[in-house]
């Protein structure tokens, strides 16, 4: 069971944060995979056991009141509108629904090697044209013609975090609309999704949730989307939406609903109530001093990590090879195209950090 060594004194709000954690989260290893799995609080797993034995028993819970409770609460933590947001269970499809809306031959600008979720519906369309640039010249290829700008916050493979700010200026000067893919980000990145046109973000790793929960910020005005794959959820009044074509589509984002993964959000809105409960400021300095930590560690046994800074995932060049040996001792980290990929979070501790450079030093 996971040591709580929280570094430092605690007082007020730390203690707080330390309690709430404690009551949540007694993994059995050293778990530094966020990037790939977060962990799931106890009060969401108590969430997931109620719903489906409800349901076993004949008396199912109002699950689509769960969808609704995660969707204000993820816009809560995003600082944008509810109404804003869409809920499904695939970023892919919701970067098609985006990708569909683009008018033959538009250029998008994306970063290279960014997760194929982001970028590959783009390139299947056939008839765009995509430009994978570094990470770093995202903003500065934006150009007068360029149509959308496609990027992750933060890299899946590495943890580097893009210049939003600047990509935001560029695409604003060129007349661009944006689209930010949140994934590795949302639960601990200060973002306001508000300042981008489109957001996506999978809600199973920095925000705790079960598979299957996945949400979508679009602009007030839609932004030009379409609901292609709407049905009878994507309808205003849904229950009247059942038969035939839906007469009326939801005013609000709820129109790019995808038929929800019931069970998952049953859950998820648990795991999104926490996360509210901590506070994203609590958690992000928590699991950027972990990082920062290791980073000193690895300096120290001379390795040098891929250069992300402010960023809770950490990746070292070389040492990919070594995921199994790491799995055996008890500590999940990934194997990222050779390098090993560490992702810390807030049931993470000092101790695990430590724990995981002694592994490497022997």
């Amino acid at each position: 069971m996971m040591d709580f060594d929280f570094a430092g004194p605690h007082s007020g709000p730390m203690e707080t944060f330390e309690t709430l954690v404690r009551a949540e989260f007694a993994p059995r290893n050293t778990y530094l995979n966020t990037a790939s799995l977060g962990l799931l609080p106890a009060r969401t797993v108590a969430a997931l056991h109620h719903a489906v034995q409800a349901a076993a028993d004949g008396q199912p819970t109002d699950m689509f009141a769960d969808v609704e409770a995660a969707r204000a609460s993820f816009a809560r933590l995003l600082r944008v509108p509810g109404r804003r947001v869409a809920a499904g269970g695939s970023v892919a499809v919701y970067s098609g629904v985006i990708a569909a809306a683009l008018p033959e031959g538009a250029e998008v600008v994306t970063a290279e090697d960014d997760f194929s979720s982001v970028v590959n519906p783009f390139h299947v369309r056939g008839d765009l044209k995509v430009r994978g640039v570094p990470l770093e010249r995202v903003a500065d290829a934006v150009r007068p013609g360029t149509a959308l700008v496609a990027v992750s916050a933060a890299q899946s493979a590495d943890g580097r975090i893009a210049d939003l700010a600047a990509v935001r200026a560029a695409a604003r000067e060129h007349g661009a609309r944006t689209y930010v893919d949140a994934s590795q980000a949302a639960g601990w990145l200060d973002l306001d999704a508000g300042a981008y046109d489109f957001v996506s973000a999978v809600a199973f790793k920095w925000l705790l949730c079960p598979r299957g929960v996945t949400f979508l910020v679009v602009p007030e005005d839609f932004g030009g989307l379409r609901p292609l794959f709407a049905g009878w959820v994507a309808g205003e009044r849904p229950w009247d939406s059942c038969y035939g074509p839906v007469g009326e589509l939801a005013q609000s984002a709820r129109r790019f609903d995808e038929s929800p993964a019931l069970f998952s959000y049953a859950g998820g809105r648990r795991s999104l109530e926490l996360l509210e409960e901590l506070g994203a400021d609590a958690v992000r300095a928590h699991d950027l001093a972990l990082a920062d930590r290791f980073r000193a560690g690895l300096h120290s046994l001379g390795h040098e990590p891929i250069p992300a800074p402010a960023s809770p995932i950490v990746s070292v060049p070389g040492l990919g090879s070594r995921q199994g040996e790491l799995s055996g001792a008890g500590i999940e980290v990934s194997d990222r195209a050779g390098n090993l990929r560490a992702a810390f979070h807030l049931y993470n501790t000092p101790a695990d950090v430590d724990r995981l450079l002694d592994v490497l030093a022997g």
